[in-house]
């Protein structure tokens, strides 16, 4: 009977021991980079028509098109890294950016946002 009960404390203390030290992570995946572009003249919000390109040494990605109120590119998905974007759309001067580093924390890249300013031809 000893011998149970020292096990079931054990049990207990086992399942109920509160680690504060321990990070609890979320499970949604979150973009890296999130690119606005805007038309320099007209200062309207571009989406369709545009190409957003990401690039870290030999990885290279064509950042998605999220429509709304606030069309935004993003990807870099759980990427961290150091980028190079380039913007670029018919009837504009396409737009090259200084390096961008992405980092990450314990569960999640750092989302970087970033607005391009697209210059008509």
């Amino acid at each position: 009977m000893k011998s149970l009960l020292l096990c079931s404390l054990f049990v207990f203390l086992s399942c109920t021991s509160n680690k504060i030290d321990e990070i609890q992570c979320t499970e949604e995946a979150r973009a890296g980079l999130n690119i606005t572009v805007k038309n320099a003249v007209s200062n309207q919000v571009l989406g369709n028509g545009i190409t957003v390109i990401a690039k870290d040494g030999t990885y290279t990605e064509t950042l998605e098109l999220f429509t709304g109120n606030n069309p935004v590119f993003s990807g870099a998905w759980e990427r961290a890294g150091t980028y190079i974007i380039t913007v670029s759309g018919l009837g504009y001067t396409t737009f090259v950016s200084d390096v961008i580093t992405v980092t990450a924390d314990e569960c999640h890249v750092i989302p970087h946002q970033l607005q391009v300013v697209l210059q008509p031809e």
